[in-house]
């Protein structure tokens, strides 16, 4: 078929990768930082652009048919009736929000209320919650604005031109809180709701189609958000799900249909191929980690693994529950972490870092066990973030999932799943590709960890925890 490219435009840089459009063998990579300093919560979104050249120079899309853009969720540009910016994009966690988003939840009629509409609840870094803080906070530009489109929609619209038609995907419309994964559909009563009045909002295009094809011919794919991107560059499929270890945590797996959640611990969000990508998040993951090496006195995530591999499954009857900074599943926002069974033999400092693992890990479980809990399917879990290669996380994370864990090789495999989504719309251009099936790529290479004979072992561990968890806070999870 060709050469496509992928693009990932993350908050800190621009990632291109060039494939061959049959095998996704990367031929060649780009990067460059977006010329702005830290992480700031407003950006103008000029400089995604000016990073995007960068990246591409020195011939790098020569011979490239076709591109897939990828982008950080939660950014929003609100434009003008002209196309021009009202405001720098809104992007990032943006805790100036939390007001806003408990306002909304308020304004519907409640967590459930919300669940129904879209498939979740509003949080603080959502575009609607951004739009919401906008319209009480600079009425003015709340006022001007009248379209909104996210980052990856902005890019897609700049390389083709700013055609009077905008775009974007189910993926990255279902991240908003004004578009239903369920129904396919926008809610534009919950945009005036947010923003006080309505807005031009992009055409949601099929997960093959193409978004357009600038003046020189290159095809430019309809393009998603990094979490879809990254899941369509994995190559997950039914039974697989995704355990990504950040500072938070969180997992999200493939299912035929999306997922209505009345706790609001499920964001049932749409992927990059026409299927449903439930969502559940933990505010607790490396965090746990990194807060036990320091009470430890230890200086690096390495140092901590290698003493809590000098413990034993279920560190001497040491039990922490992880909710350093309260936490979403389950939901207590105002709790904070429990270490329980000190006894003498357990006060030692390799059974508190077994613990700190076996605290995080088990969190993690009880997210899976949501989604399994509604009938999804796990059979395979990939383990992203670098705190998977630690080796008490490989030695206890397959037998407390109960799954076999997959560690790929790191990648940008968000630019890589834009890259696969160009390829998809370019064979279908051509009528060499079915519009239904993507193209068969190349699985990422990694190790493969199976529970093996540590799954009964791992089983007593998981149910040592949960019994500390419902006796702390019981009932957390009806």
């Amino acid at each position: 078929m060709g050469i496509v490219a992928g693009l990932d435009s993350s908050p800190e840089f621009t990632r291109i990768v060039v494939c061959d459009a049959d095998t996704g063998a990367v031929l060649k990579q780009g990067y460059a930082p977006h010329p702005v300093e830290g992480r700031p919560s407003d950006v103008d979104p000029q400089a995604w652009l000016l990073s995007l050249g960068e990246a591409a120079g020195g011939g790098l899309l020569e011979g490239v048919q076709a591109i897939g853009v990828s982008s950080q969720q939660n950014a929003v540009v609100p434009l003008d009736a002209q196309g021009n910016t009202v405001r720098p994009a809104m992007v990032g966690g943006d805790k100036r929000a939390q007001v806003a988003a408990a306002d909304l939840v308020d304004a519907l009629g409640g967590r459930e209320a919300w669940a129904q509409a879209v498939g979740c609840v509003p949080q603080a870094a959502q575009p609607v919650t951004k739009l919401r803080w906008l319209n009480r906070t600079e009425p003015d530009a709340a006022l001007r604005t009248a379209v909104l489109l996210q980052a990856h929609d902005w890019l897609v619209w700049q390389l083709l031109g700013r055609p009077v038609r905008r775009t974007t995907d189910r993926g990255g419309a279902s991240g908003t809180g004004y578009w239903s994964a369920a129904t396919g559909a926008y809610r534009s009563d919950l945009v005036e709701l947010a923003l006080g009045h309505q807005a031009m909002l992009p055409e949601v295009i099929g997960p093959a189609d193409a978004a357009g094809t600038t003046p020189e011919g290159l095809l430019i794919s309809a393009g998603t958000g990094e979490t879809m991107a990254a899941a369509f560059g994995l190559g997950i499929g039914l039974g697989d799900a995704v355990v990504s270890l950040g500072a938070s945590g969180s997992v999200m797996a493939v299912h035929h249909e999306a997922l209505v959640d009345s706790t609001g611990m499920i964001t049932s969000l749409a992927d990059a191929t026409g299927m449903h990508l439930p969502v559940v998040t933990t505010l607790n993951a490396v965090r746990t980690l990194r807060g036990a090496a320091e009470m430890l006195g230890l200086g690096d995530l390495e140092s901590l693994s290698d003493l809590a591999m000098k413990s034993t499954p279920g560190a001497h009857g040491l039990v922490l529950l992880p909710y350093l900074e309260g936490e979403r599943t389950p939901n207590l926002p105002h709790t904070a972490g429990t270490l329980s069974g000190l006894r003498r033999e357990s006060m030692k400092p390799e059974h508190l870092a077994r613990a700190a693992f076996e605290g995080m890990l088990c969190g993690l479980a009880d997210a899976l066990d949501v989604l399994r809990g509604r009938g999804v399917e796990v059979r395979r879990v990939f383990l992203l973030g670098a705190a998977a290669e630690l080796s008490a996380v490989q030695a206890a994370a397959p037998a407390l999932f109960g799954a076999q864990v997959v560690v790929p090789q790191p990648a940008d495999y968000a630019a890589i799943g834009a890259a696969r989504q160009a390829a998809w719309a370019l064979g279908v251009s051509q009528g060499t590709l079915d519009p239904r099936t993507p193209p068969m790529w190349q699985g990422p290479a990694g190790q493969v960890l199976e529970p093996g004979e540590e799954l009964a072992v791992g089983q007593a561990v998981r149910q040592q925890y949960v019994s500390v968890r419902e006796q702390t806070y019981p009932g957390a999870f009806r």
